[in-house]
């Protein structure tokens, strides 16, 4: 459960810590704990609020899991919930990080995701000049790394939507291309439901009431910010292309099926010709003077290809067969 847990001085890390330490290394000045823990059970949530005076009610949401993206504060501590995306073969993977962060700590718990912030801290360690602004630097940094990540997952489903768009209009109608789009439109609603409120949790960090986010730090989460934006008029770009090709799929497929009617309609008026003539010669008539005509039979056999002639021609010509 515990992934990694060090004490920092003025930038740089100095060792490893023990839960039970934890209170020790607090006392000391310019000192901040970073702990990473995944999936920990309700005991070891219980130990970390008790080591840094947390929350019952953020201790609650972090065991859960679960939570919309969301920040509040409790007193001198900022508990903060961020949706991570990341793509796992065609589908979008969805998980949580839940961050604790204090004037010397900052707590990372991780919920049903892959992704490992390993990367961000050693990137962190190596510029000791940042890392010095204390806890605040390293959520930027984590959080940079998980607004990273919506990019990628993004470009992967605008190409599956180039990919429709282009079956839509250059192949035969397939039922599976209308599954497709619907499947593309739930996951571009899953990626808007963790990107908007990344927007909300942005705008508060940047403003001067968290006492925690010092003046040097706040413009790293304003780079934040915009990456967020962007990734938000992404995402709506694609759900408008995708609520367009879903119109034209429809339109499409409308459009097949008059075709088809008027090729039965076309041939069912081809048929109909000498279904008329054998039908008023089939009738059982006495006087019928053309029965007794020698070209009788030629004359109607040959008019009756010939007005199908016709009108095999005409409507070829239009389009119906």
């Amino acid at each position: 459960m515990i992934v990694d847990c060090a004490e920092y001085h003025e930038g740089c890390r100095v060792t490893k810590v023990a839960i039970a330490d934890i209170n020790e290394v607090l006392k000391k000045p310019n000192r901040f704990v970073w702990i990473g823990l995944q999936e920990p059970d309700e005991a070891m949530l219980k130990t970390i609020q008790k080591e840094f005076g947390l929350h019952e009610l953020a201790i609650e949401d972090a065991l859960r899991a679960h939570q919309r993206p969301k920040i509040e504060a409790y007193g001198d501590t900022l508990f903060i919930v961020l949706r991570t995306v990341q793509m796992k073969g065609k589908r979008v993977e969805l998980g949580e990080t839940h961050f604790f962060v204090g004037h010397n700590f900052i707590v990372t718990v991780r919920h049903g995701s892959t992704i490992s912030y390993a990367e961000v801290r050693a990137r962190c360690e190596s510029t000791p000049q940042l890392l010095r602004r204390g806890p605040a630097f390293a959520l930027y940094a984590l959080m940079d790394a998980i607004v990273d990540q919506y990019f990628p997952v993004i470009d992967t489903l605008e190409d599956d939507l180039t990919s429709i768009e282009e079956k839509i209009f250059h192949e035969k109608f397939r039922r599976d291309t209308t599954v497709k789009i619907y499947k593309l439109r739930r996951q571009l609603l899953d990626v808007k439901r963790s990107v908007s409120p990344l927007i909300d949790i942005c705008n508060r960090l940047m403003r001067f009431d968290l006492k925690i986010i010092d003046d040097d730090t706040r413009p790293y989460f304003r780079d934040v910010y915009d990456h967020t934006i962007r990734i938000n008029e992404m995402v709506d770009n694609s759900r408008e292309l995708l609520s367009a090709a879903l119109e034209a799929n429809l339109s499409m497929i409308t459009i097949s099926q008059s075709e088809i009617s008027k090729k039965f309609a076309g041939w069912a008026a081809l048929i109909a010709v000498p279904t008329m003539i054998a039908g008023i010669y089939g009738m059982n008539f006495k006087s019928m003077p053309e029965l007794q005509w020698t070209w009788g039979y030629p004359f109607f056999l040959v008019s009756t290809v010939a007005i199908c002639m016709v009108l095999y021609y005409r409507f070829k010509r239009s389009g119906w067969l």
